[in-house]
């Protein structure tokens, strides 16, 4: 009874083990291939992205480390912007845009022309589920994030 039961224990924890290892692997290279992605045609924003199974949003924030006084800051204004971006992403965003051209006229006959433009982006909307998958120094020195959700694939 006591060779059963230990039996049953270790194929128990061997097949927890097996599996853990799987989910591991693939998270490790998806990892790669998304931080080798980056490096061949570096970008900020979003970005859908597929594997063999799966398809992701994936949303990459460049931050100057130099900015901020603690890691702790760094990471969490780095899963704000990841957020922001994911939510124009699945909500959308308006843009307005103004311009304002101002002339003045010179004593001597000569005028100066002012091109001031407005943007304004406004987005509503918040999403939650992004997962920080890593961060690693640029070549430019920035730190750069990497953050992902799973979109529903129709397969």
């Amino acid at each position: 009874m006591n060779r059963l039961f230990l039996s049953l224990i270790i194929l128990l924890a061997s097949f927890t083990h097996a599996l853990s290892q799987s989910y591991n692997q693939e998270k490790t290279a998806l990892t790669n291939f998304l931080v080798r992605m980056y490096e061949n045609a570096p970008f900020d924003g979003v970005k859908a992205v597929e594997d063999y199974d799966n398809a992701y949003l994936m949303s990459v924030v460049k931050l100057d480390k130099e900015k901020y006084k603690s890691d702790s800051a760094l990471n969490r204004v780095a899963q704000v912007k990841a957020m922001s971006q994911a939510s124009r992403f699945f909500n959308g965003s308006n843009i307005t845009e103004d311009m304002i051209i101002r002339t003045t006229e010179k004593a001597d006959g000569t005028s100066d022309t002012e091109i001031i433009e407005n943007i304004r982006e406004h987005s509503v909307g918040y999403v939650k589920q992004l997962e920080h998958l890593t961060n690693f120094q640029a070549k430019d020195g920035q730190q750069v994030f990497i953050f992902i959700t799973p979109l529903n694939s129709n397969k």
